[in-house]
């Protein structure tokens, strides 16, 4: 194998078949590019009660500072109907110019870039002057337990420390090069239970419409806006994501009715203020009587979801112009700096180093018929490249 190509590292790995949580070969087939790079490659599977074994990866060459870490993950989602593919989503098939398979761009294709930029680095100038590590999951479209959260914990207990992380995840929206992603929004979880009296719907003044409750919440979750947005972030904004009821009866009351929410929350607030106007929010809406004229106010209970995710954002100087100036040096092109979308496993590493993320165009993740532009491996790496050689620059080494 010749790490130094990015088609042929992607063929590879998408050729494993690691669906979540199965590390499918491909954690192996990192190693087997890694191990002859001098990487010193170490597996390590971690577990927790009521959740899947996963195995990840951790390899690091050089022994000294500065310390750079590129992370990722290579397990995929599903590939869903397999039958609606053109081609075999584990075959890595080309055609007109595009390489098919689950994981293409999500995110087999940054880590392959990555591998041969690397590669190429060692060829040219030798190991790096400092060193260089990979930080590889096979938890991260899984329930992220037993991956980078525990990774980080396990490097970081036997010493490992970090100048800097570079997230291979697919940030462009249409055009290689569009976008750097410098932090994250924060997450936040519910799920609310609203009780009322069942009865039947001729007769509604015995009993209490458990709908016509949980409309009044849900309603009072999503409006008004809980802000206009900031420097950095777009406007905080909660969805509400199910309402659920089981009432297969279409004249009877239902006393018990059930919803799910999420907020994606900007740096104007922290998740425990915005659990609390969450609240907030809830009973005053609770004591409402629009939909329930002369009504005790609403019963309800809220459970949170475990581990919210906490919004950052990276101000380091160096990692962003080193990246940003590669970009540019590379392909011509001056990527924004942003803050949106979801959460990415970005928001663990935050509490080690600096973190950006950077990766292929995102168009096709998750899909059927998920590919990548066999012309942007070769731009990736090429930028990734050029990132490498900067930021040791920039590092004083």
């Amino acid at each position: 194998m010749t790490t130094s190509n990015p088609v042929e590292n992607l063929a590879t790995l998408i050729r494993c078949p690691s669906v979540t949580p199965a590390e499918g070969g491909a954690l192996a087939a990192l190693e087997a590019m890694l191990a002859p790079l001098g990487f010193a490659v170490q597996r390590v599977v971690m577990s927790a009660p009521g959740t899947p074994d996963i195995e990840n990866l951790y390899a690091r060459i050089g022994t000294g500072g500065p310390h750079l870490m590129f992370a990722g993950h290579t397990d995929v989602v599903p590939v869903g109907d397999a039958a609606a593919w053109t081609h075999d989503p584990f075959a890595a098939e080309i055609a007109d110019g595009q390489m098919y398979g689950r994981g293409a761009v999500d995110m087999k294709g940054g880590i392959a870039c990555f591998v041969a930029a690397v590669a190429r680095h060692i060829e040219k100038h030798g190991p790096p002057q400092g060193s260089v590590s990979f930080l590889i999951t096979g938890d991260e479209e899984g329930p992220a337990v037993n991956g980078t959260i525990k990774l980080l914990e396990w490097a970081a207990a036997r010493g490992e420390r970090w100048d800097a992380c570079l997230v291979g995840e697919p940030t462009n929206p249409d055009t290689l090069g569009d976008m750097i992603k410098i932090g994250r929004r924060g997450s936040v979880s519910g799920a609310l239970t609203v009780f009322g009296v069942q009865g039947h719907a001729a007769y509604p003044h015995l009993a209490d419409n458990a709908v016509r409750a949980v409309i009044a919440l849900a309603d009072a979750l999503m409006d008004p806006p809980f802000d206009a947005g900031t420097e950095d972030f777009q406007p905080s904004n909660l969805e509400v994501t199910t309402i659920d009821v089981g009432n297969p009866a279409v004249n009877v009351v239902p006393a018990r009715a059930q919803a799910s929410f999420n907020i994606r929350f900007n740096d104007s607030w922290t998740a425990d203020t915005v659990k609390a106007e969450i609240v907030r929010r809830l009973d005053a809406a609770a004591a409402d009587q629009r939909l329930r004229p002369g009504r005790a106010p609403i019963r309800y209970e809220l459970r949170w979801a475990e581990r919210p995710s906490h919004v950052f954002l990276t101000r380091d100087d160096r990692l962003i112009a080193s990246l940003s100036s590669a970009i540019e040096a590379a392909i011509g092109r001056v990527p924004k700096l942003s803050t949106t979308g979801g959460t990415s496993d970005a928001r663990f590493i935050k509490d080690y180093c600096p973190v950006v993320e950077f990766g292929l165009v995102g168009q096709t993740m998750h899909m059927v018929d998920e590919r990548v532009a066999v012309a942007d491996l070769e731009t990736l790496t090429l930028i990734y490249e050029t990132f490498l050689a900067r930021w040791f620059a920039n590092a004083g080494t």
